[in-house]
């Protein structure tokens, strides 16, 4: 049920609203606002669900007399998107914590935050390594920027709940606060990082060199039929990626013969790739032999 792309953002949004309203009863009874910081970062976590969540239903249409690439980018806009919220909750934090500082508020009732906290880290470890399974299966991009930012949750979490200890024990309120500071200097980081992958994918950026070596292979595969290929470019819209390359085929193969090496090539490549679209140009021989492996009548003659 949780397995999909569409299954999974259902799963986020449920977790995080319950965060949400876990963090906001508990900061409030407290005062903590290392707390509150947590909960405006799960309140940014929901918006980036939800956007992510319209993002995947608009990828996922099929192309269209307008869009006859498909509408795979509306992931990548979903990345940036999450992007500078994330850094719009780091700059919200720090303001808010120099406000403590100035002011000199004390944290109460430490134990109930101290738990809050140990909840949080828990279940957002669980859930981030399952949007992290699900995007890698699926290639969603939106899917792995939520996974990577609820991933900041464990580590600022964590920093909040060292630090709420240490106020237990030694009354230090100001702790908190600074602590809430570090935590948002870290979710800046965060954001800068989550934008990066998105960005290249919205400036049409070559498909990284694991999923270039895929090509490269299966077109080695059949090395006696194509004596080589050029003009290869590769592309990423979201989850898609979209290929094309000029294929040099042996001097006495057929047009029918080329147009099935063409379309075993292309379901090779999308066998490896997830939601690959393969456009294939096949040119005859430039009869440069010497450079040339695949077995034809010229080469037997020679």
């Amino acid at each position: 049920m949780f397995s999909t792309k569409a299954g999974a953002t259902k799963l986020l949004i449920g977790v995080v609203v319950g965060l949400i309203i876990f963090k906001v009863v508990v900061g409030w009874l407290t005062g903590s606002i290392s707390i509150l910081a947590q909960a405006a970062d799960s309140l940014l976590d929901l918006f980036a669900a939800i956007i992510t969540f319209s993002a995947i239903r608009i990828a996922a249409k099929p192309a269209d007399a307008e869009h006859p690439y498909g509408h795979g980018k509306a992931e990548d806009i979903a990345g940036v998107g999450q992007g500078i919220l994330i850094f719009i909750a780091g700059g919200l934090i720090i303001y808010a914590a120099i406000n403590r500082i100035i002011k000199g508020s004390s944290v109460e009732l430490v134990e109930a935050g101290i738990i809050v906290m140990a909840v949080s880290i828990v279940v957002s470890i669980f859930l981030s390594r399952h949007l992290l399974k699900v995007s890698r299966r699926t290639g969603s991009i939106a899917l792995e920027a939520n996974a990577r930012n609820i991933a900041t949750d464990v580590y600022s979490a964590s920093a909040v709940l060292v630090g709420l200890a240490i106020v237990r024990f030694t009354g230090l309120n100001i702790i908190d606060s600074v602590l809430a500071i570090g935590v948002a200097i870290y979710i800046l980081k965060v954001a800068v990082d989550t934008v990066r992958k998105p960005i290249s994918g919205l400036l049409d950026e070559k498909l990284p060199p694991s999923q270039q070596a895929v090509i490269e292979d299966s077109i080695k595969r059949h090395s006696c039929e194509v004596s080589g290929y050029h003009a290869l470019r590769t592309r990423r819209a979201g989850s898609q990626s979209y290929i094309d390359l000029h294929l040099v085929m042996a001097s006495d193969i057929s047009l029918e013969q080329a147009h099935q090496i063409c379309d075993q090539i292309e379901v090779e490549i999308r066998s490896m790739l997830y939601e690959a679209s393969v456009i294939i140009h096949a040119e005859p021989c430039d009869n440069e032999c010497e450079q040339c492996a695949a077995i034809c009548s010229k080469r037997r003659a020679d």
